[in-house]
């Protein structure tokens, strides 16, 4: 029965194994498209600025 159960739980050991490599892929890919996702909001942000300034001098005008 002993023999059984560790073979158990090294099955288990192995699938949690798996499941955190698996979750720490998962993690590298969402952290790259978050820094991909800042990055253009931060151009967006730039270019919406760039337009306002545009429009207050034309109003000035």
């Amino acid at each position: 029965m002993e023999d059984l159960e560790l073979k158990q739980l090294e099955a288990s050991i192995d699938d949690l194994i798996r499941v955190v490599e698996h979750l720490r892929e998962e993690n590298k890919s969402l952290l790259s498209e978050r820094a991909h996702l800042l990055d253009r909001t931060e151009k967006a942000r730039h270019r919406v600025e760039t337009m306002l300034g545009r429009l207050k001098t034309l109003e000035q005008e």
